[in-house]
């Protein structure tokens, strides 16, 4: 019997689910008690490894999605696992009003690493992203006024707390929980004439993703984002650079602002300097460094454990050579996406280091996810017709290609489905 649902009705996409466990083997356990948040296959992951996951079958999957790029150095590597495991025994929590060597440690390797003059370490991206507008308006408080107002871009996905929800563009949200936060305004992405007509005198900062990863791995231009540097400059307004899915080596070097050749003012950390455990930054410089006793804080805000596995991780990627490893392994991973997609007749590649996003040649790409997982093979797809790839940073040749071999039959799959759906065919 194939592994597909069967129907008596020809299939359309929406219809083409993928059962890889017969009820009667899987777990036992229920998610019945979870509340709803995103649509999950039925699958129980058990234990992961590098660039592999295993479920309770002990079926291997070759995982291209990593936690949405937050397994940074893959799942379970060594250096992690032991920094974890050493804390744990020492200290785990001493609460956020006391100092710890960790906290202290992260902090000035993080303002070293970045040329950042303060940092502060939080639980995730949307929190960064918070804590970075309660900056920028507090900066507008002292510097400008009380100017209040954000500029970001159309199609920006910051978060889901309701600051970092307001500063999003609704496109890319189900629910917006009307009314948000006032204060926001979004204009086209990789336009700098649209970005000049928005500023006026409430305007306190524009905040941007340097790769709008939620969009479909959008970059920005470099002439773009060298204009809005020199456009908040001349204005006298901040400049945050949302790295969250950018930073800590995702685009082959620490900040994707790097690559770019520009300096943002704020910077917002998160998903890959935890390795896969809840740890962001916010990293501020010069005068944006202009918070006060009070002002933030949080029960979990830079623990022991976790800033142990900060501290593991970007070590990691300031060894020498590793970026140059994600530089070449991206290349690598590109130049076989390439192929690929001109084989299958997909559309555009874009991207930076490893962080790919492949455009359809039309709205399948949920279609693709679920058919790569039957060839055991991990994705995301952030658009209905895009898929993104973000491995592990340590992925190797072998693991691309392997990836490359289950994308083609994926894609071989989802193709014999389209003709029997045209022909009329049921599978």
């Amino acid at each position: 019997m194939s592994l597909f649902k069967l129907r008596r009705n020809p299939l359309s996409l929406d219809d083409l689910t993928v059962d890889l466990c017969p009820p009667s083997r899987r777990d036992d356990l229920s998610s019945e008690c979870l509340m709803p948040s995103v649509e999950r296959p039925q699958h129980i992951f058990v234990r992961g490894q590098g660039s592999w996951l295993w479920d309770s079958e002990d079926r291997a999957y070759l995982d291209f999605n990593q936690g949405g790029a937050a397994n940074s150095l893959g799942h379970s590597p060594s250096v992690l696992v032991k920094a974890i495991a050493a804390q744990a025994q020492a200290l785990i929590n001493p609460g956020n009003r006391l100092h710890h060597r960790g906290q202290l440690n992260l902090a000035e390797r993080l303002c070293q690493s970045t040329g950042s003059d303060q940092a502060y370490l939080l639980n995730s991206g949307s929190e960064a992203c918070e804590a970075a507008i309660k900056l920028a308006r507090k900066w507008g408080q002292l510097h400008r006024g009380g100017a209040y107002r954000i500029i970001t871009a159309s199609h920006a996905r910051h978060g889901r707390s309701f600051a970092a929800m307001s500063a999003s563009d609704g496109v890319n949200l189900e629910n917006r929980f009307d009314p948000l936060l006032p204060g926001f305004s979004h204009v086209p992405f990789n336009d700098l004439p649209a970005l000049h007509a928005a500023v006026d005198a409430r305007t306190v900062a524009i905040m941007l993703e340097p790769i709008q990863g939620e969009a479909g791995v959008i970059p920005a231009t470099e002439h773009y984002l060298k204009g809005v540097e020199r456009l908040c400059r001349e204005l006298g307004i901040l400049l945050i650079l949302d790295e969250v899915q950018t930073g800590i080596g995702r685009c082959a070097t620490l900040l994707a602002e790097q690559f770019y050749g520009v300096r943002a003012d704020i910077i917002t950390l998160g998903k890959g300097l935890g390795g896969g455990v809840p740890l962001a930054a916010l990293l501020a410089r010069g005068k944006a460094c202009c918070f006060e006793l009070g002002e933030l804080g949080g029960t979990h805000h830079g623990n022991a454990l976790m800033t142990a596995a900060g501290i593991a991780v970007l070590d990691t990627v300031l060894e020498n050579g590793f970026l140059e490893h994600v530089r070449d392994s991206g290349h690598y991973l590109r130049e076989g996406l390439a192929r690929l997609a001109h084989r299958y007749g997909q559309g555009e590649l874009r991207g930076q280091g490893l962080l790919w996003g492949l455009t359809l040649a039309d709205d399948s790409a949920d279609a693709v996810v679920k058919s790569a997982l039957y060839e055991g093979l991990l994705l995301n797809a952030p658009q209905a017709d895009c898929l993104r790839f973000t491995p592990a940073l340590t992925v190797s040749k072998a693991n691309i290609d392997e990836m490359l071999l289950r994308l083609a039959r994926a894609f071989s799959r989802v193709r014999t489905a389209q003709l029997h759906c045209r022909n009329g065919v049921a599978v």
